[in-house]
């Protein structure tokens, strides 16, 4: 299980990257706390049992989210998020989505698993592979393989019933908040997890910066040229539709 601070990390380095006019304080805490969304299903663990990594793992969540966003801002007349929130609302509900996937991504890439279809199918999944170049083999990659059996290297390390992925809130099934349990809430287990976070306070940092930098007076008006809903151009026109 990749600790949390190493998805609110990745999930900070995404708002930075993807948000653009509608980066600020705001937005990236939704951005960040939707990448520490998925971990709250070590709590539900302690009612359902083998909940970790699989209540907000599933990864019929982001699809249903997803479905919703396009619906509700691509088919409908008049879109109920861009009314309520304008563009901004868009811009960080799909940022924040994005985080969310990346997050299980990370999980679906460790040991651990994580229950993909819960809770329709309850068995946990790990994708498992690696990609080198070798001056003999070439390019030799384990992910993907074709004509196998199994296109991608996914292997199952059991199910809810059988396989229980340790948290901190829940590291033994049915303690519950026993005394006397161990309880560990990893924060950096490798080295290139420490890289990711020092990168992402790096980013937020130059990011900041670079906004402050651009601003002038009070309203913002980013480097990607969209201003806030409500801004004046300078020949007294109003702007606010430019940002829709």
């Amino acid at each position: 299980m990749v600790p949390t601070l190493v998805a609110a990390a990745i999930a900070a380095l995404l708002a930075a990257a993807l948000l653009g006019p509608a980066f600020d304080r705001r937005s990236l805490g939704i951005v960040v706390f939707a990448a520490l969304v998925p971990d709250l299903d070590a709590a539900v663990s302690l009612v359902v049992y083998g909940a970790t990594n699989a209540a907000f793992h599933s990864f019929l969540l982001p699809v249903a989210a997803a479905g919703l966003l396009y619906w509700d801002t691509a088919r409908r007349e008049r879109s109920w998020l861009a009314e309520r929130y304008g563009w901004r609302g868009i811009r960080i509900a799909w940022v924040a989505l994005a985080a969310f996937v990346a997050a299980v991504a990370l999980d679906l890439f460790s040991p651990e698993g994580v229950a993909l279809f819960y809770p329709l199918h309850d068995r946990f999944y790990a994708v498992t592979g690696r990609l080198v170049y070798s001056t003999q083999n070439g390019l030799v990659q384990t992910y993907v393989t074709l004509g196998g059996e199994n296109v991608l290297a996914v292997g199952s390390p059991g199910t809810t019933a059988t396989h229980h992925v340790e948290s901190w809130i829940n590291p033994t099934p049915g303690t519950g908040f026993e005394t006397g349990v161990e309880r560990r809430f990893p924060l950096v287990e490798r080295g290139w997890q420490a890289i990711v976070v020092i990168a992402a306070v790096a980013v937020l940092a130059i990011r900041w910066r670079s906004s402050d930098s651009v601003v002038e007076g009070g309203d913002v008006v980013d480097a990607g040229g969209v201003p806030d809903d409500g801004d004046v151009a300078e020949d007294g026109s109003s702007v606010a539709e430019v940002s829709r």
